[in-house]
């Protein structure tokens, strides 16, 4: 089963990990878009949005202090949806309907982020391939 859940958490992260790796190697470009969504300081929130999403990843992928890595990436999710994906202002129904499979993607990304954080916090302690159990526990 430790393998299993090991694969399971290193695809759960994939997405994470390019999007992260974008964020700190293409910031002006993602800034700018940031910046065309209304964010303030978009470079700046680029960069730790960035460091946000490397640090969950790793968290989650190699099993250190995962509950943690998990609600990390929980609150990017949860803050990107409505910031970057708020398709209830476009017109356009083309970008209306793209922006509304972003935001439900981010808030179910985000959904499953809280479930991974309810499982390292009550079973990550009886879980193999991680290095460290959970920083914080439930139940």
């Amino acid at each position: 089963m430790d393998v299993v859940v090991l694969i399971g958490r290193l695809l759960f992260v994939a997405l994470f990990a390019v999007s992260a790796l974008g964020h700190l190697t293409k910031t002006s470009q993602m800034a700018a878009y940031a910046a065309s969504r209304g964010v303030p300081l978009a470079v700046p929130a680029t960069i730790v949005s960035g460091l946000v999403l490397l640090v969950g990843t790793v968290s989650i992928g190699v099993g250190l202090w995962a509950d943690i890595g998990a609600l990390a990436l929980a609150a990017f999710c949860f803050a990107t949806a409505p910031m970057m994906h708020a398709f209830w202002k476009e017109s356009d129904p083309q970008a209306r309907m793209a922006e509304q499979v972003h935001f439900f993607k981010d808030t179910a990304l985000g959904g499953a982020s809280l479930v991974m954080f309810a499982f390292f916090a009550y079973a990550c302690h009886d879980l193999g391939l991680t290095v460290t159990g959970p920083a914080l526990t439930i139940g």
